[in-house]
């Protein structure tokens, strides 16, 4: 039996109050979330940092790379922001809850390239783990939408955390 436009709409508006009673602001699902809109903005202003403070005989190279990082982090925010709206909560936009919120540590001081690097692939993996974490528990939530989002930010920083584990790895003088 087909439905019918009044009756689709109705669907519609119940899915819609269900998954905001679902995701109140404490749920684990939008608090991972707010955290992951954290750490995108965190992880911006580290890999702004690194950009500014490159030097050496691989200054052209990490300069450009963290830059391109800079880029996609800041590309990450939107799409959780949006999604945490989507679900009727509000996403973190004060630099004091989001210093709070995420598990990305502030860019310190380095005296060389190797400290910054070791330092972002250090936050990468915290950054990484929660987004998965998140995911879990959205996927045992029934919620794709957030899966979704989720599993397309963290190839990203999978990826930035590749390159800079082989950074890392290789023996071009980079190593102690």
């Amino acid at each position: 039996m087909a439905q019918t436009k009044e009756q689709a709409v109705q669907g519609g508006q119940q899915a819609a109050q269900r998954i905001s009673a679902e995701n109140t602001a404490d749920s684990p699902v939008v608090q991972g979330l707010r955290a992951q809109v954290a750490n995108a903005f965190l992880l911006y202003l580290n890999y702004k940092h690194y950009h500014w403070q490159t030097f050496g005989p691989h200054f052209r190279d990490l300069h450009r790379l963290f830059d391109e990082f800079a880029d996609e982090a800041l590309a990450n925010i939107d799409p959780v922001a949006e999604r945490i709206r989507m679900i009727g909560q509000d996403p973190p936009a004060r630099p004091n809850e989001l210093a709070d919120l995420a598990a990305v540590s502030v860019a310190a001081p380095h005296s060389n390239m190797r400290e910054m690097v070791e330092e972002a692939q250090q936050n990468l993996f915290a950054v990484i783990k929660q987004m998965r974490d998140t995911a879990k528990t959205a996927d045992d939530r029934n919620d794709p939408g957030t899966v979704d989002i989720l599993s397309k930010a963290v190839q990203v920083y999978e990826k930035h955390e590749w390159w800079l584990r082989d950074i890392l790895k290789r023996e071009d003088g980079f190593r102690d």
